[in-house]
C-alpha cells in the first residue's frame, strides 16, 4: 500500500508543478499520518460507544464499533514480562518484546487477571487485611517502564503475562536508484519492497484515502503551498 499512496501523493503535487517529496521527507509524513489514523481509532470507538449507549449506532455491515475494534485488534500483542527485581516487571518496549505499548489491556499474575491500581492507594491496600492483594486478586502499579505486582508472592519469571496494544511499526518507503554502468543515472528512486528496513503501513487497506490527505497536508505546509492543504483537507472533510 505505501507505494500506491506515495504515487498518488506525488501525482497530486506534480499535476500542478507544487513540488517533489523526497523518500526521507515522504517517510517522515507516513510515520506522522498512520499515527494520527492510529490514534483515532481510540477516540472514534468512544464515540461510537456513546452512539450505542444512546441507541443511535448500526448493525450488520453498519456495525462500526466492529470495524474499529478488528482495527485495533491488529495491533494487539500478547507477552510473557522479563523481571527486574523481586515482584517488579517490564513492560513492554522494543528492548523487552520488540515493541512499545500504547495501551496496557490486561497483565495476567499467575492467570489470573490483575487490577491496575493508583500508586496513592496500593499503600493504603496493602495495609489492610481485607483489602490487601492476594494470589486470587492481585494489583499492579505502572510507573515508567515498570510494572510492580502484588501479591510480592508474584517474583519468579514468566509470573507475569500481559496484553497490549502496539504502536504501528514506522513505515518506510524504499527504493534504489537507477545506474548505468555502476554510475547513478540521476533518475527518480524506484520502489524496492525487497530491501530489508522495508515497512508497509499496518492501517486496513480503506484508509489508504486518509492517508494520502494527511501526507498531502504535511507536504503542503513543508512547501509553503496553501493550496495542497487546503485541497488535502478538504478531502478528508468530505471523506
Amino acid at each position: 500500500m505505501i507505494n500506491s499512496v506515495r504515487q498518488t501523493v506525488l501525482s497530486v503535487l506534480n499535476k500542478n508543478n507544487y513540488g517533489y517529496i523526497s523518500p526521507s521527507d515522504f517517510n517522515l509524513y507516513a510515520k506522522q499520518a498512520q499515527l494520527e489514523i492510529f490514534d483515532g481509532y481510540f477516540k472514534e470507538l468512544n464515540k461510537i460507544i456513546n452512539a450505542e449507549n444512546a441507541r443511535m449506532s448500526g448493525t450488520d455491515y453498519a456495525d462500526l464499533n466492529k470495524s474499529v475494534r478488528e482495527a485495533i485488534d491488529g495491533f494487539s500483542r500478547t507477552a510473557t514480562l522479563t523481571q527486574d527485581a523481586a515482584n517488579v516487571f517490564f513492560a513492554p518496549s522494543q528492548t523487552t518484546t520488540g515493541d512499545d505499548y500504547y495501551l496496557l489491556n490486561k497483565v495476567l499474575a499467575g492467570g489470573v487477571e490483575a487490577e491496575p491500581v493508583n500508586h496513592s492507594k496500593i499503600t493504603l491496600l496493602n495495609s489492610s487485611l481485607l483489602t490487601a492483594p492476594s494470589i486470587q486478586y492481585p494489583a499492579y502499579t505502572l510507573q515508567g517502564n515498570s510494572l510492580t505486582v502484588f501479591p510480592t508472592s508474584f517474583n519468579q519469571p514468566g509470573d507475569i503475562v500481559c496484553q497490549y496494544i502496539r504502536y504501528p511499526f514506522d513505515p518506510k518507503w524504499t527504493y534504489e536508484e537507477i545506474s548505468i554502468g555502476g554510475t547513478p543515472a540521476g533518475g527518480a528512486p524506484v520502489f524496492d519492497d525487497t530491501a530489508p528496513d522495508y515497512q508497509d503501513f499496518e492501517l486496513p487497506i480503506d484508509e489508504e484515502p486518509n492517508l494520502v490527505y494527511r501526507i498531502l497536508q504535511l507536504a503542503g505546509m513543508s512547501i509553503r503551498e496553501g493550496e495542497v492543504y487546503q485541497f488535502a483537507n478538504a478531502e478528508e472533510q468530505q471523506q
